[in-house]
């Protein structure tokens, strides 16, 4: 096997190395070394970084379909997003800032752009009582001014900075999920959740966890991971415990619709005047009608 491994074409060997690393490409593949557990790890944690990268480029995807589709943001909370967002933002800008391995914070440019997008949809679709009485072109331009001041915002700050807002994020990522996981116990249901992202965000921190371990060693970076694992898995027993709740609430509203409309439901009821002229004693109608008259009531 090794004579195969060695003599990959030049394009499989540059990929291997521009992933893994020139030491850990010759181990791994080209010498089958399979006791060398660093390179196993290291190669581990770049793959499952990657898949993560890719991964998070349409984890959001369903959710936006499901907004668009329903024409609807019923059950996504805006302040939710709206911090999960800045969350998102904050932790690019400071794995970027600190030169960390793409593999291990892409997604988070991905999620950014497709949160972004989502919360708009929400504004348009559900506005906030502080935006109800605009129209939707203003509420968007808001929006949008507000998205791209935070981005500027990001980029001229100073690194110590941005690292003060990477320690923010511990409590964004325990508030951005706390408004919907209250407002799924409140209405007994999830709405719009799309239970792709949430299963997905789940096994995206498990991973997270383990390559920010193996390759950036950040302890900041890993505690926002292991925070957002646990109220992801909340988000994800909430979806079970809630599921198929929508569907089976409409049925019985529309059992009792159909109730009620019977109940209270009267045939109607006409009178109609039936005017009868006498029979003349020669056995033909007289000729001027009689001023009696009997009604009967048709029901």
């Amino acid at each position: 096997m090794t004579a195969i491994t060695q003599n990959l074409p030049w394009f499989v060997k540059d990929l291997g190395v521009s992933i893994v690393g020139q030491n850990c490409y010759t181990s791994i593949v080209e010498n089958l070394d399979f006791s060398d557990v660093e390179c196993l790890k290291y190669s581990l944690s770049k793959g499952l970084g990657l898949g993560i990268v890719v991964g998070g480029s349409i984890m959001k995807v369903p959710q936006l379909l499901l907004i668009i589709t329903a024409r609807s943001a019923r059950g996504l909370s805006l302040t939710a997003y709206v911090l999960e967002t800045l969350a998102y933002a904050i932790t690019l800008a400071y794995s970027y800032r600190n030169d960390f391995p793409f593999s291990t914070y892409g997604e988070n440019l991905f999620l950014t752009i497709q949160n972004v997008i989502i919360t708009l949809l929400i504004v348009h679709y559900n506005p906030p009582k502080a935006f109800a009485a605009r129209s939707s072109l203003q509420r968007t331009v808001l929006s949008v001014q507000a998205v791209l001041a935070f981005a500027v915002a990001l980029v001229v700050l100073p690194s110590s900075t941005i690292a003060l807002f990477q320690l923010a994020t511990l409590p964004l990522s325990l508030f951005s999920k706390l408004p919907q996981i209250r407002q799924n116990h409140r209405a007994q249901s999830t709405g719009q959740l799309s239970a792709f992202a949430v299963i997905s965000q789940v096994g995206g921190c498990l991973a997270r966890l383990f390559t920010t371990a193996t390759e950036v060693g950040d302890p900041i970076v890993s505690a926002g991971f292991a925070l957002a694992l646990t109220l992801n898995v909340i988000l994800g027993a909430q979806m079970w415990m809630y599921w198929g709740k929508d569907e089976k609430d409409q049925i019985e509203m529309g059992q009792i619709g159909v109730v009620d409309e019977k109940a209270h439901w009267t045939p109607p009821t006409h009178k109609v005047e039936v005017i009868v002229p006498p029979a003349s004693p020669g056995g033909r109608a007289s000729p001027r009608p009689s001023s009696r008259r009997w009604s009967r009531k048709v029901d």
